[in-house]
């Protein structure tokens, strides 16, 4: 079922927070838990009972624990039962049917798939789920024994079905406990705003691009030119950003406006200087979560060299898979794992070294192949030579080796994209944060006023452009 969460959201938030300032503290949690119950259900009426089984098998985990604090054998129990529990959720929805057309293209087996539905965010909140028996088993946060509260901690909305991540550890204080201020829902309400601006008014448009020249193509990028095969990647290499920001900066405002403070996703990672810098500057709960529950844990860098490297490249195979059931998703984490190995061996040096501008154009340049990866391949495929000659193939259009350096399709996605490109090299880019503070902090106070003005103007040619659009899908929701 198409998951047309933008339109719901504007039709279930007023309902929702009207409700949520009207009842007493006491009774917030309820309308936590209820609300995002009925949002996830609005997208997946049936799996909704799998985020609910993933959440009663965590609860019950947490009690038994809790219950059974000196006895270390049945914590264990209980750990490992949340684990595989979970894990076997995400195992079967999400990876089932890639297992078994892999074992079938490679045996010649006729093994049955049973093409289960994806449910939306899956890895999203069986993540953030496990992240609580977890840190529970390592005494690092409280037992939660009213079942209102915790389930209200997983189905929370704004940020259920594509995080950030959430750990109960972010906001164990302020989930029974919290205080709601006038300015808490005023810097909500701006950050919804600008999020929604990132992905209705640039994600969606510059998606379009990329859209076409991939659909247009069908996998085969023999005939791209140079013009047309950057500006299709770097279409993506945008609409991503904005695409997965937007919903991290809705989400974000969303729980200021609820009096939560969830944690940053984001910090402007197309200005890295190098691809590790890069990683501490995208998806930072997700890369939390691998360093404190995978990477900590195989020993991190404490044991040497070549065991920190073995770790990295098990943690970025896993951050591979993570993001999706298929061979370029794995490709794409090793990718990465290997470039950061590198550099912790002897690029890093060689980066800190050279001018700032050739930093930062390597790691943009070796991000925007890894783009490459993640979706300019065939996700149905399974024989690995093909998905190679893809990624080969649309590497070698970037720099001439089909002959055409432009065309007329590069032409006409120059005209017609030329200022949401700009748009998206300034959004990215903390320019628009610095001139802002500086109006808030040292501009006179009309100009002031000129940010609520754009913030209004930008909500409305969002709810403009909404009105017409009829699927506006996010692109993590699919994890």
């Amino acid at each position: 079922m198409v998951f047309s969460s933008l339109t719901f959201l504007f039709a279930f938030m007023p309902i929702t927070f009207i409700l949520y300032y009207l009842v007493p503290l006491k009774a917030k949690n309820v309308i936590i838990m209820i609300s995002g119950i009925v949002f996830y259900a609005w997208g997946e009426p049936l799996y909704v009972f799998a985020m609910l089984l993933s959440t009663a098998i965590d609860y019950c985990a947490g009690l038994l624990m809790h219950k059974y604090d000196d006895n270390p054998k049945i914590r264990t129990a209980c750990l490992i039962v949340s684990l595989l529990m979970n894990l076997g959720l995400l195992g079967t929805f999400k990876y089932l049917g890639f297992i078994i057309n892999s074992v079938n293209a490679w045996f010649g087996w006729e093994i049955a798939n049973p093409n289960l539905p994806l449910p939306i965010g899956i890895s999203f909140f069986t993540f953030q789920s496990m992240s609580y028996t977890i840190d529970l088993y390592r005494r690092n946060i409280k037992v939660q024994k009213n079942p209102v509260s915790f389930i209200g901690f997983v189905s929370l909305f704004p940020q259920l079905v594509a995080g950030p991540i959430v750990r109960y550890e972010d906001i164990q204080n302020e989930i029974d406990n919290r205080t709601i201020t006038e300015k808490m829902v005023g810097d909500g309400i701006c950050r919804f705003i600008t999020g929604l601006g990132k992905k209705v008014l640039i994600a969606n448009n510059i998606g379009m691009l990329w859209t076409t020249i991939k659909e247009t193509a069908g996998f085969d990028y023999t005939q791209l030119s140079t013009v047309t095969a950057w500006l299709g990647i770097l279409a993506f290499t945008f609409q991503i950003f904005f695409d997965f920001s937007g919903y991290s900066d809705m989400a974000i405002g969303l729980g200021k406006m609820m009096g939560f403070n969830f944690p940053e996703n984001f910090d402007y990672p197309y200005m890295s200087h190098s691809v590790s810098e890069f990683w501490r500057r995208w998806h930072m709960t997700l890369g939390a979560w691998f360093k404190s529950y995978i990477y900590i844990p195989l020993g991190g860098n404490r044991k040497g060299l070549a065991r920190t490297i073995i770790n990295l490249l098990i943690v970025w195979t896993v951050t591979g898979i993570w993001h999706g059931a298929s061979w370029n998703f794995m490709l794409w984490g090793l990718y990465f794992g290997i470039l950061i190995v590198l550099e912790r061996l002897f690029l890093g040096k060689v980066l800190e070294k050279i001018p700032p501008f050739f930093s930062w154009l390597y790691t943009f340049v070796l991000v925007v192949f890894g783009w490459v990866m993640f979706d300019a391949i065939d996700p149905t495929t399974v024989d690995i030579g093909v998905m190679f000659s893809q990624v080969f193939t649309y590497i070698g259009a970037l720099f001439g080796a089909n002959g055409v350096f432009i065309d007329n399709t590069a032409f006409s996605a120059i005209m017609n994209y030329g200022i949401i490109f700009a748009l998206c090299i300034l959004g990215s880019s903390d320019l628009i944060k610095t001139f802002s503070n500086f109006i808030r902090n040292k501009a006179p106070q009309w100009m002031q006023y000129g940010i609520p003005v754009v913030q209004l103007v930008v909500m409305l040619m969002s709810i403009a452009y909404l009105s017409t659009a009829s699927y506006n899908p996010f692109l993590y929701f699919n994890f």
